[in-house]
């Protein structure tokens, strides 16, 4: 951590908060729910360490990042956090057609394949963890298909409704809540019955962590959501299907960028329906055309990054060395 540089950059009307260290070719690393740019600590230092700059913000709506009132979810569609990204390098590159390398995972993921499909000017290649291309579907926003599929239990059908799954996340700690979230190794559904909180791992339930997760960890993520809360994050879930409708013009859409997608077997982004068909059956490589490698890492689940951080710090600089 020593040596990582914290700036507020005044973007769209935000002031968006990033770490960064290094000198060299900009590497954007974007982070997922519920976390923060803390996620890529071990990216950030191995990538400077290697001759690059890394750049990890703090999304719309987390952490030290202002200026967006939560209150309001339909300013966290898909098109928002990508004009973002965009007003970011404009601000913190020298020419504001540098291409730039992105690292996504979970949210952070889906955003960089939308930036990609968007933007293919001004990304060179992408990583992307967890989460695979989700193209364009006119039968609804994902949270809409993976309802019909899990009913109204599925995490991201709880999450639609403002202020109640923000009340029954509030009956434990902030601690408690990162740590049941950031130890899930199920990779069935994620599943939140009314009242009963994570059905893999009920409230009562005592937590030991892994040894890649510390106490002062969790006592980070933990912090920052205290003082910013957690209802930005779940605003991009909220914003889902407003997401959908912004996005339609690109039903069909490709992306043009080089790519390396890398998953764990125990990821429950890796299990949702369909994907594994997705991956496996052409149609990633057909709506991903410059994909070049897909690594699915046996024994992993879904913070990857900061699971088996050499790992992916290898994956991620063997690929982007390339270009």
């Amino acid at each position: 951590m020593e040596g990582i540089l914290h700036k507020s950059i005044s973007v769209n009307g935000l002031n968006i908060h990033i770490a960064e260290k290094g000198q060299g070719p900009l590497v954007l690393f974007l982070h997922g729910f519920p976390e923060l740019w803390y996620s890529w600590r071990h990216q950030i230092v191995y990538l400077a360490d290697h001759g690059y700059r890394a750049v990890a913000p703090d999304l719309r709506g987390y952490g030290q990042t202002t200026g967006v009132a939560v209150n309001d979810h339909s300013k966290f569609t898909i098109p928002h956090v990508v004009g973002d990204l965009i007003g970011l390098l404009d601000a913190i590159t020298n020419d504001e057609e540098e291409k730039v390398f992105v690292v996504g995972h979970d949210w952070g993921a889906l955003i960089a394949w939308n930036l990609c499909m968007f933007r293919p000017d001004r990304v060179k290649t992408l990583v992307n963890l967890s989460v695979a291309f989700v193209p364009w579907n006119p039968n609804g926003d994902l949270a809409e298909m993976l309802r019909r599929v899990h009913g109204e239990d599925h995490y991201m059908t709880r999450f639609q409704k403002p202020g109640e799954i923000e009340a029954e996340f509030a009956k434990m700690s902030y601690q408690t809540f990162m740590k049941k979230i950031l130890t899930l190794r199920d990779p069935g559904p994620l599943l939140f019955p009314k009242g009963k909180g994570f059905l893999h791992s009920p409230p009562e339930a005592p937590v030991t962590l892994p040894p890649w997760l510390s106490e002062e960890d969790i006592e980070y993520f933990a912090t920052q959501h205290e003082k910013a809360g957690i209802t930005g994050g779940l605003n991009y879930y909220r914003a889902l299907h407003l997401s959908w409708e912004l996005s339609a013009a690109w039903r069909g859409a490709k992306v043009t960028v080089p790519t390396k997608f890398v998953v764990g077997d125990l990821d429950v982004a890796y299990h949702m329906p369909g994907v594994k068909d997705y991956i496996d059956g052409g149609g990633f490589k057909k709506d991903v055309p410059l994909l070049e490698e897909v690594v699915v890492m046996k024994g992993v689940a879904h913070f990857i990054n900061q699971e088996k951080p050499d790992e992916i710090n290898k994956h991620i600089i063997e690929f982007i060395q390339k270009f």
